[in-house]
């Protein structure tokens, strides 16, 4: 008898109000990009019940979560009672800038990581608002689906838990230090000569790694906000 796959209906990823406030919440909490995973039911998985994140270096251009904590989230989901489809399936991630488009970065890093899932869903949340989302299946032929975006709103929800979301986002989201350069935490102003401010080399790589259209929205936002780079304040990035 055939391995019956647990592929979900190719039809609207959908969020309760409760998961998609918490992942606004991150979205606008700092500078940076911000990752996670999509906590599904067991009988609907493209409907996101919450929202999750681990222990993470981000930038303005990525996300690395770390590996023992990515463990940890599997294991507690676990002893939770879930199956991984229910948890580690649906990757979700915010883009600083207007475009919800995968740079190359996103799109290498969906290959790596979930290319031997039967499938699995890249989400990406732009701070102006706008989504995207792909459904991708590496099963038979293989193929992928931009698939539409909705909160459904008939679901039961409760008050927002603000207090619990920031606890959460200390804990998980570590900036890089490269935002002394570009804002954030740190400013330079404009008349200061940023060459000997130190940078990971792999920002810059991350950079050039983007789509054009990307790269042009992140560069453009950053020149478009002066509150990003007070004359006042000189940063230096140890």
């Amino acid at each position: 008898m055939p391995h019956e796959l647990d592929l979900p209906s190719m039809s609207v990823l959908r969020f309760s109000p409760a998961a998609w406030a918490k992942l606004l919440f991150f979205r606008d909490r700092g500078p940076s990009e911000i990752g996670g995973f999509g906590i599904a039911p067991a009988d609907d998985l493209l409907l996101m019940e919450d929202f999750v994140t681990v222990k993470q270096e981000a930038t303005i251009a990525s996300i690395s979560f770390d590996n023992e904590a990515v463990a940890d989230l599997f294991d507690t989901q676990v002893d939770a009672g879930r199956k991984p489809e229910q948890f580690a399936r649906v990757w979700l991630h915010s883009h600083p800038g207007d475009s919800p488009q995968p740079s190359a970065t996103d799109e290498e890093t969906f290959r790596r990581v979930f290319g031997k899932c039967q499938w699995s869903v890249m989400f990406i949340i732009a701070r102006g608002g706008k989504s995207y989302a792909r459904l991708s299946f590496n099963v038979g032929p293989g193929g992928q689906v931009v698939i539409p975006v909705e909160v459904d709103y008939s679901l039961p929800f409760g008050p927002s838990d603000q207090e619990a979301w920031e606890v959460e986002y200390e804990a998980s989201i570590e900036v890089s230090k490269c935002y002394g350069v570009f804002g954030g935490q740190h400013h330079a102003g404009f008349a200061e000569d940023i060459a000997g401010y130190s940078c990971p080399d792999d920002w810059l790589d991350e950079l050039e790694a983007m789509e054009p259209e990307e790269r042009r929205l992140i560069m453009g936002e950053l020149a478009a906000r002066p509150d990003l780079w007070e004359e006042s304040e000189v940063a230096y990035v140890h």
